[in-house]
């Protein structure tokens, strides 16, 4: 029985209702509009009689493969946001019809300095989420194996800081700022580990913290001395762990929890990183420029340093004490060991034995919560 409009009762929009070799179909218009909905069904009949054909390779398009990759498992704020300019452009272009002209025309198309935008950021914001739905859509057999040629990326070195600096940073921070910066430096963790760990899986006694990553996998995280000490300066034992400290009629007092922006590595508390790292003296630049319907010039300090760079810092010092190449790409719940690599030769050997304290004792300032 070919597609029908019909018209149902809880529902102001037309529907589609038939059977197309032998797929029974039921869905909504999405319009109201008799003419509309005619161009709706005939497109649609059409779609299912050349999938039948030639098979669902042949009809998936941009949209509905990004559909199915972010129903499939929940995926990062900023995944959500370079696909969602991805889905403007691409929309209904047919899944199997993207190939490297296509990459080259969404840069032009998607980014604000088109072509002249530097190979990072064509890389991070097109090339990566595109490449990740066409490789979902090839498992599925909607699509070959995306094929793009090369982007040369200069790999930028590793920064990290040595002991004496992470002391300061945490003296120099805000007093609610000190343990979450104590606990990053001395785990490894991740910001969004860190940020979504609550009290009920924190295990004071056996020294141990249950961490959850975005796709919903649990990691347990062995807290050394100095991460147990600052946690039990804590005053509170419910909900989240690290929280902010917020403004309301009553004063200053601290927030449920810290929320995710979309920002990455650690914008959740920028401004007081930045403040923390300008009064530590650790480097960094003054960027100035004249916001739009102004005349004055506002300058802001950037830090070089950005809080994801602690999880850096804890590696190369992991590194320094135990060279154990698998033991931190175990502990650091990396994927392989070529991404640790870049950790093996960063810190001196000189520097071991004041890891190894500060690991024990860290810095020494009140921890006053």
């Amino acid at each position: 029985m070919p597609l029908k409009i019909v018209s149902i009762p809880k529902s102001k929009n037309l529907y589609l209702r038939g059977t197309v070799s032998g797929q029974s179909i039921f869905e909504s218009t999405g319009t109201t509009d008799k003419r509309v909905a005619e161009e709706i069904r005939r497109k649609r009949e059409a779609e299912l009689w050349h999938e039948t054909i030639y098979g669902k390779r042949s009809v998936i398009t941009f949209a509905e493969a990004v559909t199915a990759y972010l129903d499939y498992h929940p995926r990062s704020q900023a995944t959500q946001r370079y696909l969602l300019r991805l889905l403007d452009h691409f929309r209904t272009t047919r899944l199997a019809d993207i190939n490297q002209a296509s990459l080259l025309g969404a840069y032009r198309a998607v980014l604000r300095d088109g072509d002249k935008a530097a190979l990072s950021t064509k890389k991070r914001a097109i090339r990566t989420p595109l490449q990740a739905v066409l490789e979902f859509g090839a498992i599925n057999g909607w699509c070959d194996r995306p094929s793009f040629a090369p982007i040369p990326v200069k790999k930028n070195p590793k920064k990290f800081m040595r002991p004496e600096q992470v002391s300061r940073l945490v003296i120099c921070a805000a007093p609610h700022l000190r343990p979450l910066i104590v606990f990053l430096a001395s785990t490894g963790c991740r910001m969004s580990e860190a940020l979504d760990l609550e009290w009920k899986d924190v295990d004071l006694r056996g020294r141990r913290a249950t961490v959850w990553q975005k796709q919903g996998r649990e990691r347990h995280v062995d807290l050394p001395p100095v991460a147990l000490e600052w946690l039990e300066s804590i005053s509170y034992r419910d909900g989240f762990v690290f929280r902010p400290i917020i403004t309301t009629r009553y004063g200053m007092e601290f927030g449920k929890r810290y929320h995710d922006t979309g920002r990455q590595y650690g914008g959740q508390i920028k401004t007081g990183w930045a403040g923390a790292c300008k009064r530590a003296g650790l480097p960094g630049r003054i960027r100035e420029w004249v916001p739009k319907g102004s005349k004055t010039p506002k300058q802001v300090y950037v830090p070089e340093f950005t809080p994801h760079m602690l999880r850096h810092t804890w590696a190369t010092w992991h590194y320094c004490v135990y060279r154990d190449l698998l033991k931190l790409k175990a502990d650091g719940d990396w994927s392989d060991t070529d991404i640790v690599a870049d950790y093996t030769k960063l810190m001196p050997d000189a520097y071991r034995e004041e890891i190894v304290r500060w690991w024990a004792h860290g810095p020494r300032v009140v921890k006053n919560q």
